[in-house]
């Protein structure tokens, strides 16, 4: 994910990309076709190393070890469709551990931040038509828990930011009701 032009990142924390398994995997791409193609022990693939990694079964891994597959995901080679599912995944799952695993909820704030900073740099990546971007985008997930999160915390400044960042995606994400809280805030303070 680093290589993604526009994104901010500078690789995973404690994981040796060198050391993954098919994270020196490349495609191949027919002659005529926009396709990529993965090797595969089993042949070729149409999914790319992260997108293995994004619609993988993760219900069964405990908090440490899903955080640290995500981690190790971003490293490997994909798109930057693979990476935004594979974040908005990992979000979704820690989001609805929140209770018996608060602890996730640090890489909940840290996931979506990326995910955000991906789609920002990639918007066809979550486009409903690569295309033609004015088709509108996909649900963000990712942004609306974060925000949930931002607000349940009382970060509302932040979940406004956020809000504002996200508007480009969809009305969806304008958060009046988050913006008027902030300005009651305000007025209190004068």
């Amino acid at each position: 994910m680093a290589d993604i032009s526009g994104m901010r990142f500078a690789g995973s924390p404690d994981i040796d990309r060198s050391r993954l398994p098919d994270a020196h995997v490349r495609p191949r791409q027919e002659r005529g076709s926009r396709y990529l193609y993965w090797p595969t022990p089993e042949g070729d693939s149409s999914g790319s190393p992260a997108h293995r990694r994004a619609f993988a079964d993760i219900g069964h891994m405990d908090t440490n070890g899903l955080v640290r597959w995500v981690w190790e995901g971003v490293e490997l080679p994909g798109t930057a469709s693979d990476y935004h599912f594979l974040l908005q995944g990992a979000i979704k799952q820690l989001w609805s551990r929140r209770r018996p695993a608060p602890e996730g909820l640090q890489s909940v704030e840290v996931f979506a931040a990326l995910d955000l900073g991906l789609i920002e740099a990639v918007p066809h990546a979550v486009a409903i038509d690569e295309a033609d971007l004015t088709r509108g985008f996909a649900r963000l997930a990712s942004v609306e828990v974060w925000m949930k999160l931002l607000e349940t915390e009382g970060a509302l400044r932040d979940a406004v930011a956020v809000s504002r960042r996200a508007q480009r995606f969809g009305e969806s994400y304008r958060r009046a009701d988050l913006e008027a809280k902030v300005a009651a805030l305000d007025a209190e303070g004068q």
